[in-house]
């Protein structure tokens, strides 16, 4: 499967930002703040790896639908990996 240039710049741009709440996340760990203040930015996190990854299954299932005779996936593919991020 193809990830069209503008999803790809979206996913990339969110995985980065994950990546900083999770920068984040470390060092409240490390300065021994708040347990409820981690858990909120590890779903902040979380939050955002998902719609990361529902963003790249989207893409999937566009290509599917707009090209059905050269679709890059099969139906039960697709379905395990949107599975994958439930």
């Amino acid at each position: 499967m193809n990830i069209e240039p503008t999803v790809t710049h979206d996913v990339l741009m969110r995985l980065k930002r994950a990546r900083g709440q999770l920068d984040g996340v470390i060092h409240m760990i490390e300065d021994g703040r708040n347990c409820g203040d981690i858990v909120t930015q590890l779903a902040a996190v979380s939050k955002a790896l998902d719609r990361a990854g529902f963003k790249v299954v989207a893409n999937g299932l566009q290509q599917c639908w707009e090209h059905p005779d050269d679709a890059p996936m099969t139906q039960e593919q697709l379905e395990k990996l949107f599975l994958s991020l439930a």
